[in-house]
């Protein structure tokens, strides 16, 4: 599937926000986890989330994808398995490691594994942690990449962690650790990379009535007396998904209204705004949503996205407009995402005309005239989705392999015909 993007003029759109990726795959891990029945309302139904529960059920959980609700029969803390299980979790990262811990909780080993991208995608760090917790690892393929084979069960104690290539290393063993025989400590000896997805795994364990407490983001303890117990879940808004409109009102110019989302949202993509409001756009919210309005020329600045990993190639995109240069920083784990997102954004960007350099932590993007072109998404969903709102910008941008978009906002086409001539 291919799709060419015209230029378009000045926009006024009112979208709603799909619901958050993140919060959907957690809970859904929560409430198979769970004593009891859980009902989750609103979740995303996407590749990525599909294979969190197609392996929740292989894992033995009984689970029900109905419409607009799923709802899960928790297995109070451990699976159910009859035999060794093998998970394809094709190119989720999300999923694949989220899962990782929770073979800890089963009677028998788990495989895990994924697609060739992923086999690239490290998960070291990570199995190196769950040693001294009670497991045992062994990768058959490469080291410290997957596919890799789980054993052991959750023993817990405390264990040190490199949480610098993906906090969800961090949240794999965060969201495991309440069933542990022994209280889990995890201390992490330099900076989590997006450090705002802990507090996503956090606000979900506890809402299903875990404890945990941290100190910063240098240590964190979860409690075994609290275990989670089923309830009904509602999923947020995503701001990650959000930032395409917002973008597109800043980069095409007028305005763009995004609804449900919620305005104390820990998501650390929601700091997005507050790039576009020092670029010079005009960002309001309420209650249920949040409007973005561009009026004027847009300047560059300098801004750290390390807490705002998924909205770094959609700001890339504002600034290829601005007037003046524009730094973002904090960005060197994003090579290990669904595609080495900072070299890749960086090419495709010079490709259409752009002025780009890449550094150490840090993509510089400078004024240049731009024209369109035929990029290939690499099959990273958002890049085809960042490419998109620039290719409204500019026109005559083809984006290749555009369905794969599919794997964290299906309705993203069909949203943006409501611009399109």
């Amino acid at each position: 599937m291919n799709v060419t993007l015209p230029k378009i003029g000045s926009v006024d759109m009112h979208v709603a926000a799909p619901p958050s990726k993140s919060y959907t795959h957690r809970a859904m891990i929560a409430g198979a986890l769970a004593s009891g029945r859980t009902t989750i309302r609103n979740p995303l139904d996407a590749q990525d989330t599909r294979l969190t529960l197609a392996a929740l059920r292989a894992l033995g959980v009984t689970a029900v994808w109905d419409c607009d609700r799923i709802t899960i029969e928790g297995c109070n803390g451990a699976f159910p398995t009859v035999r060794e299980t093998t998970l394809d979790l094709d190119n989720s990262g999300t999923s694949l490691r989220l899962l990782t811990s929770l073979a800890l909780l089963c009677q028998h080993p788990v495989t895990l594994t994924g697609s060739a991208r992923m086999q690239e995608r490290p998960i070291g760090p990570l199995a190196d942690a769950l040693i001294p917790l009670g497991g045992s690892v062994r990768f058959l393929n490469q080291d410290g990449y997957p596919p890799l084979e789980v054993n052991g069960h959750l023993e817990g104690g405390p264990v040190t962690m490199d949480g610098s290539i993906s906090s969800q290393f961090i949240s794999s063993i965060l969201i495991a650790a309440p069933y542990a025989k022994r209280e889990i400590e995890v201390t992490l000896p330099k900076p989590a990379a997006s450090a705002s997805y802990l507090d996503i795994t956090l606000d979900v364990m506890h809402a299903f009535g875990a404890r945990a407490e941290r100190e910063g983001y240098e240590k964190f303890t979860v409690s075994t007396r609290h275990h989670y117990t089923g309830r009904e879940y509602a999923v947020e808004g995503d701001y990650s998904s959000a930032s395409y409109f917002f973008a597109l009102a800043a980069i095409c110019g007028g305005r763009v209204t995004v609804k449900n989302l919620a305005p104390g949202s820990v998501q650390g993509d929601r700091r997005f705004q507050n790039a576009l409001r020092e670029m010079g756009c005009r960002v309001t919210c309420n209650d249920t949503s949040v409007t973005v309005e561009r009026t004027g020329e847009l300047q560059g600045i300098t801004f750290d996205m390390r807490s705002s990993p998924d909205t770094v190639q959609t700001l890339c995109m504002v600034a290829a407009t601005c007037n003046s240069p524009t730094t973002i920083t904090g960005i060197s784990h994003l090579k290990f995402k669904e595609s080495d997102r900072i070299n890749g954004t960086a090419d495709r960007l010079l490709a259409l005309g752009g002025d780009v350099t890449v550094g150490g932590d840090a993509i510089t993007i400078r004024p240049a005239p731009l024209h369109g072109g035929t990029l290939d998404s690499g099959n990273d969903h958002r890049t085809a989705m960042s490419f998109a709102v620039l290719g409204l910008g500019i026109g005559g941008i083809t984006i290749t392999d555009a369905a794969c978009v599919n794997k964290s906002f299906p309705g993203f086409w069909d949203c943006l015909k409501g611009v399109m001539p």
